[in-house]
């Protein structure tokens, strides 16, 4: 008989949200002693790497981290950051809710540097699996997590509960996706990879179309304006102007964490109706300060009669394909006069968005132990996967609920309370097992911190 350590709780992934749950974990007593670790396929902490441009800012206050709106007393707030940092006075006198993008992931890895021991950087989960308890009953006990290491060894973890919060995937339409990766990347690659695609300018003028029109797609746009000279840029929206989030205080209380109650309490067809009406506050739409610089920008150009910068606005794409040279040509209908026209470029930038389903493919092993908990995903207001009777492992979903959960649970919002709501979870599960006879902290075989040898 082997034994193996388990874990009461396993994070996929450790971008925010399950930053901020480590944080939770640590800073509740009565979980302090849970054993839990994250798995993380990058080899350091990272968040939106590739959209990290010198001066783009947040688009939320910075009293919306990690843990502000749970306990503003926690060493883990923004402003603490800025005090250990030494910029707090200057921080005052910025007046400004808003830091840079750049500032905010420096508090992101600042608070993920204190919990480097129980991170497994450089992991990517290659499978989870289902343990079925001794005997005859057919319960699944816990799970088994297998990873994969940057040098190619295989791991492997039990655990009773997980965390996937793995965030989204790229989303590219069907028209770009036989494409290839040469000259064409998705904004969420886009420092990554921009120097490489556009080249030097001794290498001449490069055309680049920028696909979107929300806040990624219109930063892209006004980056490459302002970095490369050699680079005329388009950018291709099918609505006929750029819209500006709307953020005024009345609208901006959906992204409450208090509001994800009511969104929740809504019957399925009451919420889709709830999300749609408010859509514009999150998708396809842009802050209104960047708007008036791009109008400045292209209306400048008709000053100086250098027209190198266009939006092409109720621009439908119905087409995309590479030409011998290695350009991409574009079939572009004209959704207003219903004209169609061809035009080349040497590079595309993707801001379409994020899927959100990849959790989907993540669990895939278990589906036959699930029922339909995948086909039909239900997820309860703690964020737990609805599963069968027999199946006792709990796994709490993050960045994937919207349509349960409303818009503000693929953001940063929600966070300090989301990560509250599920250690409250699992402290009750805790707690059930204690009284049921088996304490969650106990030491077996050398092993203490609430694991405990699990009979396989």
């Amino acid at each position: 008989m082997k034994r193996e350590t388990v874990f009461d709780l396993i994070g996929i992934g450790f971008g925010p949200s399950n930053l901020s749950l480590a944080v939770r974990l640590a800073e509740e007593a009565g979980t302090a002693n849970l054993a839990h670790c994250f798995v993380e396929r990058q080899a350091e902490f990272g968040w939106h790497r590739g959209m990290l441009l010198d001066d783009c800012r947040m688009q939320i206050s910075f009293l919306k981290d990690l843990v502000t709106q749970r306990d503003p007393t926690s060493r883990f707030t923004f402003i603490n950051y800025l005090f250990e940092r030494g910029r707090l006075n200057e921080f005052v006198n910025l007046k400004n809710f808003y830091p840079t993008r750049v500032e905010f992931h420096d508090y992101l890895n600042w608070v993920a540097d204190a919990f480097e021991e129980c991170v497994h950087y450089s992991q990517t989960v290659t499978a989870i699996e289902p343990i079925l308890e001794a005997g005859a009953s057919g319960e699944i006990a816990a799970l088994r997590v297998l990873s994969q290491d940057g040098e190619g060894r295989e791991w492997q973890r039990v655990t009773r509960a997980l965390s996937v919060g793995i965030g989204g995937a790229a989303r590219v339409p069907e028209a770009f996706a036989a494409l290839g990766p040469h000259n064409v990347i998705h904004s969420s690659g886009y420092l990554n990879s921009i120097e490489r695609v556009v080249g030097k300018p001794d290498g001449g003028t490069k055309r680049v179309a920028v696909i979107g029109a929300g806040q990624s797609a219109v930063e892209v746009f006004s980056d490459l304006a302002r970095r490369f000279t050699h680079v005329d840029a388009s950018l291709v929206i099918r609505s006929g102007a750029l819209k500006p989030a709307d953020d005024t205080p009345f609208v901006n209380e959906i992204f409450s964490p208090a509001y994800t109650d009511v969104v929740y309490s809504q019957s399925e067809d009451a919420r889709r109706a709830l999300i749609e009406r408010f859509r514009d506050t999150n998708y396809a739409v842009v802050d209104r300060p960047l708007i008036e610089q791009i109008y400045e920008m292209l209306y400048l150009q008709t000053v100086t009669d250098d027209a190198r910068h266009r939006l092409l606005a109720n621009t439908a794409i119905e087409g995309a394909v590479r030409t011998a040279n290695g350009q991409i040509e574009l079939t572009m209908h004209d959704r207003l006069t219903g004209h169609a026209r061809a035009e080349r470029f040497d590079a595309l930038v993707l801001a379409t968005g994020y899927r959100r389903d990849t959790h989907l493919a993540l669990l895939e092993g278990l589906a036959p132990h699930l029922g339909d908990a995948l086909a039909t995903p239900s997820v309860g207001r703690d964020y737990r996967l609805a599963t069968p009777a027999h199946f006792k492992p709990r796994i709490y979903l993050q960045g994937c609920c919207e349509d349960s959960h409303g818009l503000s649970d693929t953001l940063l919002s929600v966070l300090a309370m989301r990560s509250d709501e599920i250690v409250a979870s699992l402290a009750q599960r805790a707690a059930d097992r204690h009284a049921g006879g088996q304490p969650a902290d106990t030491k077996k075989n050398g092993v203490s911190g609430g694991r405990v040898a699990f009979a396989l």
